[in-house]
Parts: C-alpha cells; structure tokens; sequence
C-alpha cells in the first residue's frame, strides 16, 4: 500500500528489506546523476577547475583537542589535504548534528561553534570561517525531496567540531565551501549507506563527501595522556576494517561484533562511516591509531 508522504515510502520500502536486498537496490538505482544535477546549476563552481573524482572519506575526529594537537593523526590530514585536488565543496555528515529527519546546513557564512566544555580555552578562541553554499543545500533538498528522502535546509546550523576540528588540519586556510548533513536519529547503518549511494556521483563533480565520527568511540573507557590501548576497541576496528575490505553486508551488521557495545555504547560516531562507504565502496587506510586508550582515530577514503 502507498502512502501519500514519500519519505515514508521511502523508509518503508528500505528498511522493510534484507541487507543483501538493500545492497542491490542501492547498487541498481539511478538516483545520484538525478542529485549532480544540482551542482552544474550552482555559479559558485569554476568550470574551468580540475575534473577530478574525488573519494569519499571517513575520519575519526576524536577529542576537541584534535584541533590544537600536532600527532600523527593531525600529520596525516595534513598530507591528505596537501594531495587531493581542492574540492568544489565539502558536504561533510557530523556526528555531532543528531536530527529527527535529515537536514542540510544553509547558512552562508556558518558560525564555529564551541559544542563542548572543559577544555583548554585556546580551542575556545578557534575560528574555521568557512562559507556555506546555501542555493546548493535548497536545490539538493529538493532532489532528495523528491526522491522520497524527507529532509529540510536549516538556515542557523553553524558548524560542530565534528566538522572544523578535522577540518583545520585538512584545509587550514577554510577555503572550500562547506554544507554539513545531519545524522538522523532513526537512521541506522543501512540508511547511511543509502544516503551516500545516493550522494556517490558528487565525487565527480569535484565534492568532497566527508563522515566525521570515531572508528571507535567509548568515553567511559578513555584515559588521557596513556599510551595502552584498549583491546576491544583494537580488536574491533580492525574486525571492521577487514569486513569492509571483503563482505560489505558483515560490516553493515557491525553490531555482531562480540563486544560491540562496549566499542560503541551507542551508535552515532561509527554511522558516519556508512555514509562514505555508500558513496565510495573500495576501501583504503589513510591513517590508524590509537589515542586516549580508547578513541580509535583511522581516517579511511572509499573511491
């Protein structure tokens, strides 16, 4: 039976599905030429720029302290920033934007915003002044509207540290447009894989699609300034990684993993991963390690 809301067309005919049924429909469809549409309508973009594909990424954002930190993980985006072509824009989903339904940041010059407490206060006097493409974020709301996706433009949203704290070390000077993408709250990991299948053909109009969260995240179990690592967050991420090298639907079931839970308490910083596989599926390690005991801060790209 249809119904007359097409975002519950939508969530009913996806989720009603196996995982192996989702990965065929999500592999068949023809959505995501339907959505680079609304990116050669855009002024903002010089046509005469690099036509490269860029990957998608998924990036462990760890503690606030990213940002002023000099470690291998801050080396490493600085490397990758330093070699992808720059990207015509940055749709990144955040950790950090939890929402009842999906929703895009629009607000043309999105302020930093200081999402936490406790902290040294030099991470308080940081600014990423990065602008906002907010004619990009209504025209793909609409695509996406009217692919059965319910989603809105929120015109306040200014940018979590999920989102600048990585992004200082990838691109300092703050100057790649940025439209950041909630996570919504009854997504699970096949939604966001969904998501990014739908979002996949951006890549080669030059966005830079990006999943900030954590590889493993457990702030019970964190200890600063130690140098052990915890074994269950060890284990599992290199489980996951393993799956998502060789069977995709195991590492969309993530939560088999024995000790899951204790990895992820809950799930908001390992869904943003999902959303960088839909889009890129072939998995590489740009970086892995270990901070914090607990926080596992790999940076995968998918192309």
């Amino acid at each position: 039976m249809s119904s007359n809301n097409p975002s519950t067309d939508w969530q009913s005919d996806y989720f009603g599905r196996s995982i192996d049924e989702r990965l065929k429909v999500d592999a068949s469809k023809s959505l995501p030429s339907r959505l680079s549409s609304a990116l050669t309508a855009q002024s903002v973009f010089d046509a005469t720029s690099s036509q490269a594909t860029l990957p998608a990424l998924f990036i462990s954002h760890g503690a606030p302290t990213l940002a002023i930190e000099q470690s291998t993980t801050t080396k490493a985006l600085a490397r990758l920033g330093q070699n992808l072509p720059t990207p015509k824009a940055i749709i990144i989903m955040s950790a950090h934007w939890l929402s009842p339904q999906l929703e895009l940041s629009g607000h043309p010059k999105p302020a930093t915003w200081h999402d936490f407490s406790g902290f040294d206060e030099a991470l308080y006097q940081i600014r990423y002044p990065a602008v906002g493409l907010p004619p990009l974020a209504e025209s793909l709301a609409q695509q996406l509207s009217t692919l059965g996706v319910s989603c809105s433009v929120n015109p306040l949203r200014a940018l979590d540290h999920g989102v600048w704290s990585p992004l200082l070390h990838l691109y300092p000077q703050a100057d790649v447009p940025i439209i950041q993408l909630s996570l919504p709250q009854h997504f699970d990991s096949h939604a966001c894989y969904q998501l990014g299948a739908l979002f996949a053909s951006l890549r080669q109009e030059q966005v830079l699609l990006i999943g900030s969260g954590n590889i493993t995240h457990n702030l019970a179990a964190m200890r600063w300034d130690v140098e052990t690592q915890d074994e269950n967050a060890r284990d599992f991420k290199l489980w996951l990684l393993a799956q998502l090298k060789t069977h995709v639907p195991t590492a969309l079931d993530w939560q088999q993993f024995e000790s899951a839970h204790l990895v992820h308490p809950t799930p908001e910083h390992l869904l943003p991963l999902f959303f960088a596989l839909g889009a890129g599926q072939r998995v590489s390690v740009v970086h892995q390690s270990m901070a914090h005991h607990s926080l596992g801060m790999d940076i995968y790209r998918f192309d």
